[in-house]
């Protein structure tokens, strides 16, 4: 718990520390987020804020790996995710610099995927059934894990519409891998969401309302992609399905406003990357919340559904499932109520 706790400190500290940089150096370099129809800010705004948070991450980890002496299979991980962390990051930035078209922006995700697949040998081989059964996944665990990979990472990328969202819901979602991963001894995966929960807060301190920063896609990406990629490193370590289970709870909101998304603008017949106000965060707004208010319940959702996550791995399996049903049937109700399947974007 230690080490977990100062792995959270020195990214924490990096982060504060450097971002201030960033915010200089965007300016400098034309790094600003414009405003326009969709987006919520009225000036322009430095967006490249992901580069602090992925050297805060950087910084912890290699700190860790150095004077923890980590050696091995968990060094062997570390250095996996560093490779493919730091291509997401370089694709996030030619992103925010020069607004790559999304199928281009998609196959720079799958790449760095397939680095952590095919370069580290990170992947998801099998799962377990409600019964507690492995199911071997065998040609198909490249296909899954690159789709947990790629699909993680665009959950967190298209929540990143408010001043500290996406920061805030990837901080609880990485305190809550870590808790799990604490109470099942998981050492490397409680280490890893600790720096990365430190990098996310000490963003937050420039990006909460009225932001100083964005993260840009540089940030979103990276979070999106650690989170998936540490989850499947836990997964291998573990029972799989629970390994799994617990980042979909903990990212609830992301994922059910990225589903969402891809559900209504397919029955509207729009392009599932082409961008509308039909996002929770958009549906929050346009009933009354200020930002802060919007933002403030989404954590609160985030938070609940990451206990929920935590009480899982606590109780008997036949209770887990009623736990993760009781919460779907509970998303489903307020996305319905909020009318986040509307075609429209009113």
């Amino acid at each position: 718990m230690s080490n977990c706790g100062t792995a959270f400190l020195i990214a924490l500290f990096v982060s504060i520390v450097i971002t201030p940089v960033v915010i200089k150096f965007a300016a400098a370099t034309g790094a600003m987020d414009k405003p326009d129809a969709r987006k919520v800010h009225k000036k322009p705004i430095p967006r490249i804020g992901g580069i602090g948070i992925y050297a805060a991450f950087m910084v912890s980890i290699i700190f860790a790996a150095i004077f923890l002496d980590i050696q091995g299979e968990s060094l062997w991980e570390i250095i996996g995710l560093i490779v493919s962390g730091t291509f997401i990051v370089c694709v996030g930035i030619l992103d925010d610099y020069k607004n790559l078209p999304a199928k281009i922006k998609l196959l720079g995700q799958i790449i760095g995927a397939l680095i952590l697949i095919f370069a580290f040998d990170v992947r998801i081989d099998f799962i377990t059934d409600p019964l507690g059964d492995y199911i071997y996944l065998d040609w198909f665990a490249v296909p899954v894990t690159l789709f947990w990979l790629v699909g993680l990472t665009n959950t967190v990328n298209l929540i990143d519409g408010l001043d500290g969202l996406a920061a805030g819901v990837a901080a609880i979602a990485a305190a809550t891998i870590m808790l799990v991963a604490l109470e099942q001894n998981f050492f490397l995966v409680a280490l890893l969401t600790a720096a990365l929960a430190g990098s996310a807060v000490g963003f937050l301190f420039y990006n909460s309302h009225p932001a100083k920063i964005f993260m840009g896609d540089t940030g979103s990406m990276f979070l999106g992609f650690m989170l998936a990629g540490i989850s499947v490193i836990g997964a291998v370590k573990s029972t799989a399905t629970i390994a799994l289970v617990v980042p979909i709870l903990a990212l609830g909101v992301p994922i059910m406003d990225t589903t969402f998304a891809i559900i209504r603008r397919f029955l509207s017949g729009r392009p599932i990357f082409q961008p509308d106000k039909g996002h929770l965060h958009h549906r929050l707004l346009s009933i009354g919340f200020t930002q802060r208010q919007a933002v403030f319940l989404m954590y609160v959702i985030s938070a609940m559904l990451g206990l929920s996550a935590v009480a899982m791995t606590e109780v008997g399996r036949s209770m887990a499932i009623l736990i993760f049903i009781v919460v779907v049937i509970a998303v489903l109700y307020g996305a319905k109520k909020l009318g986040i399947l509307r075609l429209a974007d009113r």
